[in-house]
């Protein structure tokens, strides 16, 4: 006698579908799983490299930044030193002027007055001093407005000193500095400077 199967065809087919549909899941499931884990290992690897690299440029960074430091100090000091050697050769240059000066101030200095400070700010001549009595320091002043090295002397300040004298008083005074030879040779170089420019205008016009 034959067996004959009595099961439903459609069920087990049924069945061999959701097999292979959970089968196709779980291949997916790994799939993924391995595409997200070589996702994050490739991401890691780039954050690692980008921080090696930014590593390596704060680096070079670091060294310019010490090098361009290293150059500004050194122009500060190249800068320092022509400034010294500049105030050097104004100095040698104006040796004989301020030989001059100082020969002219001694000459004017009526007796019974005498300095405490001599200062120089561009043509103008501080002085500081003591005198005997105000008719010096008027003396003083009158002296070296005659004078063709100073011009225009100002009194600024006059005040009692009764240790040196009774009418002994400090006083403080402006006088501004003239250079009679300097101030001739500029005022000729400007003049033939500007005939200079007036010929070779009315060579062009020609």
């Amino acid at each position: 006698m034959p067996n004959i199967n009595l099961l439903p065809w459609r069920e087990e087919r049924r069945k061999e579908l959701k097999n292979e549909f959970v089968a196709l899941l779980g291949a997916v499931a790994v799939v993924s799983l391995l595409c997200v884990g070589l996702a994050w290992v490739g991401m890691n690897f780039s954050i690692d490299t980008q921080r090696d690299r930014n590593a390596f440029l704060q680096k070079h960074i670091a060294d310019l930044e010490a090098q361009v430091k290293e150059i500004k100090e050194l122009k500060s000091r190249r800068a320092e030193l022509l400034e010294r050697m500049k105030i050097i050769q104004n100095l040698q240059g104006n040796r004989p002027v301020i030989t001059r000066v100082f020969s002219e101030l001694v000459s004017s200095m009526p007796d019974g007055v005498y300095f405490t400070k001599i200062a120089l700010k561009g043509r103008k001549l501080n002085l500081a001093g003591t005198a005997e009595s105000n008719n010096r320091v008027s003396s003083l002043m009158r002296k070296l407005d005659k004078s063709e090295w100073f011009k225009d002397p100002n009194l600024t300040q006059v005040k009692a000193n009764p240790g040196y004298g009774e009418q002994a008083s400090d006083f403080s005074m402006s006088v501004n500095l003239m250079l009679p030879g300097l101030e001739d040779e500029g005022k000729s170089k400007k003049k033939s400077s500007k005939k200079k420019k007036k010929n070779k205008k009315k060579k062009r016009k020609a």
